[in-house]
């Protein structure tokens, strides 16, 4: 455990990257805020919630030192982002940043927000965002019930529906917002991408024939479907709608991960609550499930009455058809046999469950 009277870059016991500078005065400016006290000096240790190439999560904890001689224990998240260029979204890797010094926080309910924020910096020259954010223990992943799944999704189209109806005058003019035709783009990308467009098609493949006609004729109708779904509603997404962002504690829903929000059509994050890293079992009881109530929490604030064709079904093959084959190959690239064929199988077992879906349409 380190006390923070200086910047520190902590390396962990493998000689890897775990935080960048944890600077005294921040720390205690950051406890100030969220203790609600003032802090005199704080102690810290931290743990890696999630890293990737780009960005890094720690939760940091320890004891705080108030001004007048207590002790508080705390514990915090820093969310580091180091630029990068996602694909069709240039800026995405500074969009969260962006919400926080923002009005946006305002727009959540006490049942359905995000973490709050205590503390955001931008680093020009490194071209780097750190937030220092609320810890949110609760319920996440595939350890989420059917019930949490449903007000998750009920939660979200009432926080849709109330900013559609709306119109947040800020919320117009924020300029770094992912693009509407990003679904489109991307499935057309991956459509183009001859790994897998001829994969699906060649004799070598190892994906049964009726899941591989599913996706060719998706091919064949995308121009229709793309021009029903562009008739839909264009509302605020998240576009990172899947259960490890969603955390459930107390009936509320805390949202996080929010670099890829952007205008989009109704019903893009169900497609990704239903398909992204799914649970396999209740698949199709969830996609049953969830877009009723994804529906009704949306009518609150507005009608949609209107709307006989929903699309959700033609959006989870468009967003996750090509990416679950592109991991269904990858997988067969692995050194462990084991985790190998079990990772094909979750992918030919995702694929299969979209396809019993469309026989109930």
């Amino acid at each position: 455990m380190l006390t923070a009277h200086a910047d520190f870059t902590l390396i962990n016991g493998s000689g890897e990257f775990i935080i960048n500078e944890i600077k005294a005065e921040t720390l205690t400016q950051v406890l100030s805020k969220m203790l609600n006290t003032e802090i005199a000096h704080a102690d810290f240790q931290t743990k890696q919630l999630h890293g990737g190439t780009v960005g890094d999560v720690q939760l940091v904890s320890g004891n705080a030192k108030t001004a007048d001689g207590g002790t508080l224990p705390y514990k915090i998240v820093v969310k580091t982002q180091k630029k990068w260029e996602r694909y069709g979204d240039p800026q995405s890797w500074r969009r969260e940043y962006d919400f926080y010094i923002s009005n946006f926080g305002a727009l959540f309910s006490e049942s359905f927000r995000w973490p709050q924020c205590y503390h955001a910096e931008m680093s020009e020259e490194e071209n780097e965002t750190q937030i220092w954010m609320e810890y949110i223990e609760g319920i996440s992943g595939l350890d989420l019930t059917g019930d949490m799944y449903e007000h998750a999704a009920e939660g979200l189209g009432r926080f849709q529906g109330q900013l559609y109806a709306e119109q947040p005058a800020f919320l117009q003019n924020m300029t770094n917002l992912s693009k509407v035709d990003y679904m489109k783009n991307f499935y057309f990308h991956y459509r183009s991408w001859n790994r897998v467009y001829d994969y699906i098609r060649s004799d070598d493949c190892e994906i049964p024939k009726h899941i591989c006609n599913m996706l060719i004729e998706i091919d064949a109708s995308a121009d229709e479907i793309i021009n029903r779904i562009e008739k839909l509603p264009i509302v605020l997404c998240h576009r990172d709608f899947w259960v490890t962002n969603l955390i459930y504690s107390d009936g509320k829903i805390t949202l996080i991960d929010w670099d890829t929000t952007g205008l989009g059509y109704l019903g893009e994050d169900m497609a990704s609550l239903i398909a992204d890293e799914a649970d396999i079992e209740h698949m199709v009881e969830y996609y049953h499930r969830c877009i009723p109530a994804y529906y009704k929490g949306f009518s609150e604030y507005a009608d949609i009455s209107h709307i006989a064709d929903n699309c959700i079904y033609e959006m989870i093959l468009l967003m996750f058809g090509y990416r679950l084959v592109e991991w269904f190959m990858d997988a067969a690239s692995g050194n462990k046999l084991q985790e190998t064929n079990d990772e094909r199988t979750l992918h030919l077992l995702t694929l299969q469950k979209i396809f019993e879906m469309r026989n109930e349409q």
